[in-house]
């Protein structure tokens, strides 16, 4: 069981961060938005699990996209 939360604890500290932002963004509990990638994931036979991945690059593309430069000699 020890190695159960040794990657419980993997996971969560290095995530995509998609709930939590999500959450951040409508202004819920990121719980409330986990939950509902968990129930939709089982009721549409893992749609739920696809959306989430897409959400995690689409999200991963955009900070890359838009991170601070520091000067104009950056690019």
């Amino acid at each position: 069981m020890n190695i159960f939360y040794q990657v419980l604890y993997f996971f969560q500290k290095r995530g995509f961060e998609v709930c939590r932002r999500i959450a951040e963004r409508i202004g819920i509990r990121a719980r409330v938005v986990r939950t509902s990638f968990i129930y939709l994931a089982f009721v549409t036979l893992g749609f739920g699990f696809a959306l989430y991945l897409f959400v995690a690059f689409w999200l991963k593309i955009k900070d890359l996209m838009y991170t601070k430069r520091t000067s104009v000699f950056d690019l």
